[in-house]
């Protein structure tokens, strides 16, 4: 199928919608990330491109769709999700011992359960260490499904209050994101789609998952499919 063009905030959240899984940036297979389908003009590093017109502005955007996961779980860097699609992903994620979370993890996804949600700055002080390893522990985190990203604000600086791109992230589970299981219980609607839950073995989420992103880039590798998927 070809690839959309994404040209504005509510074209990148249709491609999303309609590709179910995506890599933002970067990906093992050619075309296949948010990036590569951006049009001329719309890229952050092209001179004619303020940063509300690009993705990494858009981005927020998508998060406030509300049920869209963004997170660095693909490859360990940022990718998009579907609902639908992320739930596969997690089924199959939960079940490989690699991405178990270590004794610091744990800690921070108590954090994240007392406090609803955590940022790199509460990593910091949890446990004494710098931005870039707090950073790493998130993306294992990430990677694992156990956490996404659950809020991104725009940061004002200087005298002016300029937007020069920065942004503050804070990450929260999954659950507390997607799942309105008992909401869905209440109002008597498929629980099954509210939740977490697929029904699926991880072996069948995996599969489910390969042959996707087979039928979106055909050209795909075994290779490529299986970096994606982890």
């Amino acid at each position: 199928m070809p690839f959309p063009i994404i040209d504005s905030a509510e074209s990148m959240v249709a491609a999303i919608r309609q590709l179910g899984i995506v890599p933002f940036f970067g990906s093992p297979i050619a075309g296949f990330s948010l990036h590569e389908m951006t049009a001329a003009g719309h890229h952050i590093f092209e001179m004619d491109a303020t940063l509300e017109q690009t993705p990494w502005d858009w981005k927020i955007s998508v998060l406030e769709e509300g049920d869209i996961a963004y997170g660095k779980f693909l490859c360990g860097k940022a990718a998009f999700a579907t609902r639908q699609w992320y739930k596969e992903l997690r089924r199959w994620r939960l079940a490989q011992p690699k991405y178990t979370p270590d004794p610091a993890g744990e800690k921070i996804l108590e954090l994240a359960a007392a406090q609803g949600s955590v940022s790199s700055g509460d990593v910091r002080r949890l446990l004494s260490v710098n931005k870039s390893k707090a950073d790493s522990f998130l993306t294992r985190l990430q990677m694992g499904c156990r956490l996404v990203t659950g809020d991104i604000q725009r940061v004002y600086r200087g005298p002016e209050l300029e937007y020069k791109g920065w942004q503050r992230a804070s990450f929260c589970t999954p659950e507390s994101l997607f799942d309105t299981s008992e909401i869905a219980k209440l109002l008597n609607l498929d629980w099954q789609a509210a939740s977490l839950e697929t029904g699926h073995t991880p072996q069948q989420a995996r599969q489910l998952l390969a042959d996707h992103i087979r039928t979106l880039a055909p050209a795909a590798t075994n290779r490529q499919i299986a970096r994606l998927i982890g």
